[in-house]
């Protein structure tokens, strides 16, 4: 046995293989390495940390929708292949979704496409309609399957900073990264790492510049319900001019906390969705059979069911970052989504990576480090992203070890 220890050996052994000994990867996609949700996560299990990284809930989602999971099994739905496009019930579900919340009219028979989670929507979307050397403009820090998935388009990604602590979006900037190779912009509100969520001004400038310039607008709205202090979400596809150029993009595991049974969806015009499911049936092209019945059920869950979830996600980030803050962190308060940032500068600390590769030995805590959601890491090396969708013991837990770092 050598003398490293848990978090040395686990990027001894965990880190991407180095370009020079993967020579049949194709170049343009040798930058894409591991995944940073896979190497922390293997981290968490390998020092027995609390995992305040990856985000997903680790309590299940209402018990009615497990069962009727359960129910589709026993009877035989979805066991085999599901239509291509989803099953009708889940199809027109989503379409009373969108009626139910923000008044906006869906044919689910010609502009919902049944997914295998929001991340193959956006890849089909993404490889439908960007050709190489295309630009796609994108808020950074992004969701890393973004740049993935414009790099296996063979795109170009043009990074749109949000800048801490407020993270809004400059719209001199927005409106300057357009180019005459500009074809998309990439949109995600509420915003995942930053938790910011679009203005009405903010919004209201996305629409003019995509219209202005005759963009197709990819629209990641996955955390749709999960916003706090009474603001409320409004998808890009519902303003003026903007049904017939966006994909909006959502899914069931946030919503639900069935994160693993990977049910999603994309919403567009006729013409746009038929581009999209042209690609997306060479991805799966079709899962998750029976757990599409559960989650067209869940869609129709009561008003109360969608206020008390989200309640209890703001009681959770609340305690989560009043007691970072305590600690010494510069927090900024999310707006939605399941996560909160800070700045760990205030503790002595400049690089995230590194702080959160340190992170277990130290504290017994895993984090995910902003820098690795950034083209422009600088703007991102000192920033931390923490996942508080974890049961108020575990992150009364996880402050109670992150103790440690105050005295230091």
């Amino acid at each position: 046995m050598n003398n490293q220890t848990a978090t040395e050996q686990f990027f001894a052994y965990g880190r991407p293989v180095p370009e020079s000994a993967r020579p049949w990867l194709a170049p343009h996609l040798r930058s894409l390495g591991t995944t940073i949700f896979a190497e922390m996560s293997a981290l968490a299990l390998a020092t027995d940390s609390i995992n305040l990284g990856q985000g997903f809930p680790d309590t299940d989602g209402p018990e009615s929708i497990r069962e009727a999971a359960v129910e589709a099994l026993r009877a035989g739905k979805g066991n085999q292949y599901p239509p291509g496009i989803g099953i009708p019930e889940l199809r027109q579900a989503v379409a009373r979704h969108q009626m139910r919340w923000y008044n906006h009219v869906v044919d689910p028979d010609t502009e919902v496409l049944i997914t295998a989670g929001a991340t193959e929507a956006i890849a089909g979307a993404i490889l439908a309609l960007v050709d190489e050397g295309d630009e796609v403009i994108a808020l950074e820090p992004y969701y890393d399957s973004y740049a993935a998935c414009i790099a296996m388009a063979r795109g170009v990604r043009v990074p749109v900073t949000l800048r801490a602590p407020d993270f809004r979006i400059d719209i001199d900037a927005l409106k300057a990264a357009v180019t005459p190779r500009t074809t998309m912009l990439l949109i995600n509100s509420p915003h995942n790492p930053t938790g910011m969520a679009l203005t009405d001004q903010e919004r209201q400038a996305i629409c003019d510049i995509a219209i202005e310039h005759d963009l197709v607008v990819v629209s990641d709205e996955v955390y749709e319900h999960l916003i706090f202090d009474g603001r409320s979400h409004k998808p890009l596809a519902t303003m003026p001019g903007m049904a017939e150029r966006t994909v909006t993009i959502s899914s069931a595991g946030k919503t639900f906390s069935y994160t693993g049974w990977k049910i999603g969806w994309a919403i567009a015009a006729p013409e746009l969705l038929a581009a999209v499911r042209t690609t997306k049936q060479f991805l799966t092209y079709v899962s998750g059979g029976p757990f599409q019945y559960a989650i067209a059920q869940a869609l129709d869950l009561p008003d109360q069911y969608y206020g008390d979830f989200t309640a209890d996600l703001q009681a959770k980030r609340d305690l989560l970052a009043n007691g970072l803050s305590e600690l010494g962190f510069g927090v900024t308060i999310p707006e939605g989504t399941y996560f909160i940032t800070t700045d760990i500068s205030p503790l002595g600390f400049s690089d995230g990576l590194e702080f959160c590769r340190q992170l277990p030995e130290l504290a017994g805590v895993v984090a995910i480090p902003h820098q690795v959601f950034y083209d422009n890491v600088n703007a991102g090396k000192p920033l931390v992203r923490w996942a508080f969708c974890k049961q108020e013991s575990v992150l009364n837990a996880a402050l109670e070890r992150l103790a440690v770092l105050k005295n230091r």
